[in-house]
């Protein structure tokens, strides 16, 4: 069954067309790549699925409800969680204050540092948050300040502000970008752990490492639209993926 169903989704920059009649069906729980050079608009793409972006015209239907026109904290609500390229963390905060506020967001629909503070003393968020940090491994670090963490472990941190909104999609543009390869590893075993929460993963992913070692699916987008899609072992040897991934070069 598709939880996410995208239907000839066009965007357009002035003269640029950014989305060219994008067509994308994802399985529910299922770990599904899209690849491709830079440019491609793969994250234009994701910005259209989160409400940053609206398309020209097309169709975007998640667990059965559109998402166009919706506010992107209302898509938040409706179950659909965003990893960025950059670790988006309250970098000043310590590491169960990054946890705390999107608990106490998920649940409310806004949030306010004068509410927060009536939260932040809540017993039963703040044992959620502990144990979300335990299970991404981070729980010694839990009164650190965020700024000061290594990248891979802001992006740890980042995947537990979204895990504790109990996300039925999530979306990672790039989850391993600039890791090291331990980090790269060390992210990819903690996606996987996720795997048996029912969690849908979306990834945006140039690192093919990362691809073969989580996908189920693969679609390939270039100039906008998707031209090839498949497992992963069909798609590494698709010639029309090698001209367009790496100009003829195999993966």
């Amino acid at each position: 069954m598709g939880i996410l169903e995208v239907r000839d989704v066009n965007k357009n920059f002035g003269g640029l067309k950014a989305l060219n009649k994008v067509e994308l069906d994802v399985e529910e729980g299922s770990v599904h790549a899209i690849i491709g050079p830079n440019g491609a608009g793969k994250s234009t793409f994701l910005n259209c699925l989160v409400g940053l972006l609206v398309p020209d015209s097309g169709e975007v239907n998640f667990n059965g409800q559109s998402l166009l026109g919706i506010k992107p904290h209302e898509i938040n609500q409706a179950g659909v969680s965003r990893v960025f390229q950059t670790p988006e963390i309250f970098a000043d905060l310590s590491l169960i204050d990054n946890v705390i506020i999107p608990t106490f967001a998920a649940r409310d629909g806004a949030f306010s540092f004068s509410a927060w503070k009536r939260v932040d003393n809540d017993k039963e968020v703040r044992d959620k948050a502990e144990h979300m940090l335990e299970d991404i491994g981070l729980i010694e670090k839990r009164d650190v300040i965020a700024g000061s963490l290594s990248r891979g472990d802001k992006r740890r941190l980042e995947l537990a502000m979204c895990l504790v909104q109990k996300p039925k999609l999530l979306l990672l543009d790039e989850p391993t970008a600039g890791m090291s390869r331990a980090d790269t590893n060390n992210t990819i075993e903690l996606l996987k752990s996720i795997g048996g929460r029912g969690i849908t993963k979306v990834i945006i992913e140039h690192d093919m490492h990362v691809v073969f070692s989580l996908a189920d699916k693969v679609s390939v987008m270039a100039q906008g639209t998707v031209i090839a899609e498949g497992t992963p072992e069909g798609i590494k040897g698709d010639p029309r993926v090698q001209e367009a991934y790496l100009g003829g070069a195999h993966l």
